[in-house]
């Protein structure tokens, strides 16, 4: 079998391949209009965020067998149409779900107790202790929106700290992890200090997070998304951050990653979100560390060779 590589990836990934019979023809540098016509005669293609996967892009993949999201995600392909060609989808949210887990960890601790903030003002020669007095994790609830294998593995960290962690998820049901509480949303409204999101991105969870939800919460809230950032409204963050409703957010996604192309509107509410000192952003790296980069193969091609042998 023959795969295109469409993305940059480990180069771990064409070994793994080849032990499994399988030719990667590598072309991370492919551009999108080019990769349709690619496309055909191959009996895989290994993607990442590049293109989004849809009836147009696999008008010519004659042959195509195999769609692998080297990532979590699934919301850059087409599913419905995908699966009505009886392609196979394989993603690798077992791969990185550890970097997530920890990241997330990283930032709720950040922004409890001003890290980035002090850090700022300590360089600029401003040794503000009592501005800078922090909140322990310990005795908090954590409220998780989403219980698939990012919250899950972030939930698993954070329950050894002290506190009450309980979860949501609309289509998950039993949920037995120790120490953690499976409960309906309004108990997440009435309880939470601490919200974090892990859903995926669907017609359902788009803008899911806006300024009516957040109104719900009975206490004010720190907010973490390491989700989507379209699951998210920033006009709502930024809304109860300036009501004090919201006692700091964390994000690792926005609604639009690709800065260079902000609406006015975009540009105007990215600004005022960076003004907050009570605000941390990182650029969509949480699951992206140098040992998950390897790691997503290694899932990847284990799960094809799990359907290779079916």
């Amino acid at each position: 079998m023959n795969f295109l590589i469409i993305d940059e990836m480990h180069s771990s990934l064409l070994s793994l391949l080849s032990n499994l019979g399988i030719k990667g023809d590598y072309k991370p540098n492919i551009k999108k209009e080019d990769v349709a016509q690619q496309l055909a005669g191959y009996d895989g293609v290994v993607v990442r965020s590049k293109v989004f996967i849809d009836k147009d892009l696999l008008k010519y993949a004659d042959n195509l067998k195999f769609i692998c999201r080297a990532g979590a995600g699934i919301d850059n392909l087409d599913v419905d149409y995908i699966e009505s060609r009886g392609m196979k989808i394989i993603n690798a949210p077992e791969g990185n779900r550890n970097a997530l887990a920890e990241h997330t960890v990283g930032l709720l601790f950040s922004l409890l107790n001003n890290i980035v903030k002090s850090d700022k003002e300590v360089k600029s020669m401003l040794w503000d202790r009592e501005g800078n007095r922090g909140y322990e994790i310990s005795g908090k609830t954590i409220g998780l929106i989403g219980f698939g294998f990012m919250g899950e593995a972030f939930a698993s960290k954070i329950v050894h700290f002290g506190c009450r962690v309980i979860v949501y998820d609309k289509y998950k049901n039993g949920i037995s992890c120790e120490g953690i509480e499976q409960v309906e949303l309004d108990e997440i409204f009435e309880e939470a200090d601490i919200l974090s999101i892990h859903v995926p991105l669907t017609d359902e969870t788009r803008f899911m997070v806006d300024k009516q939800f957040l109104s719900k919460f009975k206490k004010p809230l720190w907010f973490l998304n390491t989700s989507r950032g379209e699951v998210v409204s920033l006009s709502g963050i930024i809304h109860h951050l300036s009501t004090n409703r919201l006692r700091g957010a964390a994000l690792d996604v926005i609604e639009n990653e690709k800065m260079n192309t902000f609406t006015e509107d975009q540009k105007k509410a990215f600004d005022k979100l960076s003004s907050f000192d009570n605000v941390i952003l990182t650029p969509h790296v949480a699951g992206w560390s140098f040992e998950s980069y390897e790691r997503i193969n290694e899932v990847l091609v284990d799960k094809l060779k799990a359907e290779i042998s079916a």
